[in-house]
């Protein structure tokens, strides 16, 4: 007779598309029974070490008792109500708290429900306003190669042309503008010539762009690259040179994961609309905000249509919005940066070995992302089969073997996440699979 978590399983891999996964050879998944802190438990009872912050929002651990409070205090009062004409104290709050972490002139806030769409609202608001100030021809963005934005169309569209989704939807897709990607490393001595393509380009096609949108200082999911504060400085600089707007995607890096608040911190500069998600309610639900400037909300209010036009159903969640308050708590703490160093310090310390390996092509460390850069495409089922072997959980993509660890992990398990790296790289190395 089957188990319940055969039975389980079999539906799974029937019925249930997983996110890229296919349905006729699908990878395999891994039941789970409970989360708490850094640990995810399996239904046969085996505890990983999470390394992934369930991609990179749960950055506080599981079952947290303060993110726990606040939504169950919500939830007995009312868990939702339309955005439409009503208001509410956890969304009042919520965007006060956001205006006072945020740069000086965002203080302009819309809610939306996932990263993916606060891309697609970012890129409405740009074109909107370009209309809406009469310079009409302006429709398209513009980016840098090795991006990764979201899997909604415009965001799609802003993703790297060549290991994006672009091919599979060419024809459909909106047409945007790319420069090369940013090559002087974070770290490295900053060369004001790797601004000229960008400049070069929004020199020639200025009259046709809106934005320029970029992951600042960390492109994620297209390559976990780690790129030069003076490039994010210089491409703020040529929007005002140019009159386009600049939209930071601070999905991923925003709430300390690269060490500052926000990405673009360490560039000193304030974009015109910023993309926030993902940690934001510290992956309890999805949730998601765009930051503009007053600038950016008048032009757009002040002329035909008057209105924004966008408007999710659960826009300004009450629930979302009470538990993001409390997520910002957590966030706000004094002490985190110190221990966000202090997770940076360990991950170089302990994957520094990783270099001397032949498969590994590069070691990168910022804030509390670890990166090792392969030569080849990892095996994502034997990878995932090991790591769950070894006790943590990790899920690698492409040549990239990476963790975002929560910020509430511990030194051992820190240590235990970096040694299963070192050693499954090692057994890659060694030509094992």
């Amino acid at each position: 007779m089957e188990t319940e978590e055969e039975i389980l399983l079999k539906f799974d891999k029937t019925h249930i598309w997983h996110p890229y996964t296919s349905m006729t050879e699908p990878l395999p998944v891994y039941p789970v029974a409970g989360a708490d802190g850094c640990f995810i438990e399996l239904a046969d009872g085996t505890r990983l070490v999470d390394g992934m912050s369930s991609w990179w929002c749960a950055v506080h651990g599981y079952n947290h008792p303060h993110l726990n409070r606040a939504a169950v205090g919500q939830i007995e009062r009312f868990s939702h109500v339309m955005f439409g004409g009503l208001t509410h104290r956890p969304a009042v709050e919520l965007a006060r708290r956001l205006v006072d972490i945020t740069q000086e002139g965002l203080d302009r806030v819309f809610y939306c429900d996932s990263g993916s769409v606060a891309v697609e609202v970012a890129a409405k608001m740009a074109i909107q306003y370009m209309q809406a100030s009469g310079r009409t021809g302006r429709t398209r963005l513009a980016t840098v190669r090795g991006g990764y934005h979201g899997d909604t169309w415009q965001a799609m569209s802003v993703c790297d042309p060549e290991t994006g989704m672009h091919s599979f939807y060419r024809g459909a897709l909106p047409v945007h503008y790319f420069a090369p990607r940013p090559a002087v490393a974070f770290g490295e001595e900053w060369d004001p010539s790797d601004l000229a393509a960008m400049e070069a380009l929004l020199g020639e096609n200025h009259e046709r762009i809106a934005a320029v949108i970029l992951e600042p200082v960390v492109q994620g999911a297209g390559g976990m690259w780690f790129y030069h504060p003076e490039y994010v400085r210089g491409v703020r600089e040529l929007c005002d040179r140019y009159g386009v707007l600049m939209i930071a995607d601070e999905i991923a890096t925003g709430f300390m994961r690269t060490g500052t608040m926000f990405a673009c911190d360490r560039a000193g500069v304030r974009p015109d609309i910023m993309c926030l998600g993902k940690a934001i309610t510290g992956g309890y639900m999805s949730f998601a905000a765009v930051m503009a400037t007053a600038r950016v909300a008048e032009v757009i209010s002040s002329n035909p249509p008057y209105v924004f036009m966008h408007g999710p159903t659960f826009m300004g969640n009450p629930l979302a919005c009470a538990v993001a308050c409390a997520s910002l708590e957590l966030i706000s703490d004094p002490g985190l940066p110190a221990r966000i160093k202090s997770i940076e310090q360990t991950l170089r310390e302990r994957l520094a070995p990783a270099a001397t390996l032949q498969i590994v092509r590069d070691v990168r460390v910022l804030g509390a992302i670890g990166v090792l850069e392969l030569d080849r495409p990892v095996d994502m089922a034997r990878v995932q089969r090991r790591c769950a072997e070894e006790g943590v959980w990790i899920r690698p993509f492409g040549r990239l073997f990476y963790i975002m660890p929560p910020y509430v992990i511990d030194d051992d398990q820190l240590a235990r996440l970096c040694g299963a790296m070192l050693k499954i790289a090692a057994e890659m190395d060694a030509g094992e699979y």
